[in-house]
């Protein structure tokens, strides 16, 4: 779904008002899932990433960092994701496998956190919590701040300050998967990526408040001066035109794709036939470079980002509690199982 052009800060006020009384089912809804919820205990501690708007702020990157973070601490970090646009989702609880699953089995998100530790997708966060809780011992929960099935040692809203919270108003008025004030409710930390204003609301309020950036790879940085033809299929494809622009590259042309788009091989190669005849480079983001196909992949360059905060001692500070909640016989030990 492509995000209509009034749900961004400064919108147009007539559609947004014309759907607000379509927001009460929505937020109705929401509140009785959350009342009625039992939140499971998976044995090891949750700390969840979510966001308060449709479409993407950064919880990819953030989850990464998380895991980096627990990594270096010598823990063994698991992701536990949805699996959003693959179609092992919904059967069950599956343990991704790099070597063996696809992005059209498992969701590309899912694919790039296996790269780097145990990853299990599951539309039942229950059932996949328990699942990752053999081979993990903590989990990192990707987009969860609206689900309430797990019991979470410490919620983490990701905020891209260039958007912030669009109009402002909940679905379908305008981006927001709940109000405002109900959702920072539940959060114990925000990370406002970006260098703009995060807002009164929260500069003044009781949330814990990190800074940082998304940074372009070195693969990344060499694109500086070079043309390139990017291509992408992710919620907000400005963002990637953006980091390519402030790495110094030319773009000469450009396709946006919606979101998680499954690539056929027909566009991939009227897009490279396009970026030949511009005798330019063509680019995509990590995140569309696993739908690819291998043969395509190679001849495309992927750029990846990674979140780099402005004060990296301020996640020592809200993730250094976090440690003694691990048991010392966690699921590390019970990896070998799986």
């Amino acid at each position: 779904m492509k995000a209509p052009h009034f749900w961004a800060p400064g919108g147009a006020a007539l559609p947004r008002l014309a759907l607000r009384p379509f927001s009460l089912p929505w937020r109705a809804a929401a509140w009785l899932r959350r009342a009625t919820a039992n939140p499971h205990d998976p044995g090891v501690p949750v700390v969840c990433v979510g966001n308060l708007v449709m479409g993407g702020a950064g919880k990819t990157p953030t989850v990464r960092m998380l895991a980096d973070w627990f990594r270096a601490h010598g823990l063994r970090p698991g992701v536990l994701s949805r699996g959003y646009g693959g179609g092992l989702s919904g059967r069950g609880a599956t343990l991704v496998d790099p070597s063996r699953h696809s992005a059209a089995e498992v969701g590309d998100e899912a694919l790039l956190h296996a790269a780097h530790g145990p990853t299990v997708v599951a539309a039942d966060r229950r059932r996949g919590a328990e699942l990752l809780a053999r081979h993990a011992d903590i989990i990192v929960m990707d987009d969860g701040h609206q689900n309430p099935a797990l019991v979470k040692a410490l919620s983490i809203i990701v905020v891209d300050t260039a958007y912030g919270f669009g109009n402002g108003a909940v679905f379908p008025a305008g981006p927001l998967r709940e109000s405002i004030a109900t959702g920072l409710g539940r959060a114990n930390a925000v990370i406002a990526i970006g260098g703009g204003s995060i807002g009164e609301r929260l500069q003044r309020g009781p949330l814990s408040v990190l800074r940082g950036d998304l940074i372009p790879d070195t693969a990344a940085q060499a694109l500086a001066g070079c043309r390139v033809h990017a291509f992408c299929g992710i919620a907000r494809p400005e963002k990637f035109r953006e980091t390519l622009r402030s790495i110094g590259a030319e773009i000469t042309g450009y396709r946006d794709f919606p979101d998680h788009h499954p690539f056929r091989k027909t566009e991939i190669e009227a897009v490279l036939k396009a970026a030949a005849a511009e005798n330019a480079i063509p680019v995509t983001t990590a995140k569309d470079g696993v739908r690819l196909a291998a043969e395509q992949r190679a001849k495309v360059t992927v750029v990846e980002v990674a979140l780099r905060l402005d004060q990296p001692e301020s996640l020592d500070a809200l993730l250094s509690p976090l440690l003694a909640l691990v048991r010392p016989s966690g699921g590390a030990d019970a990896a070998q199982d799986g």
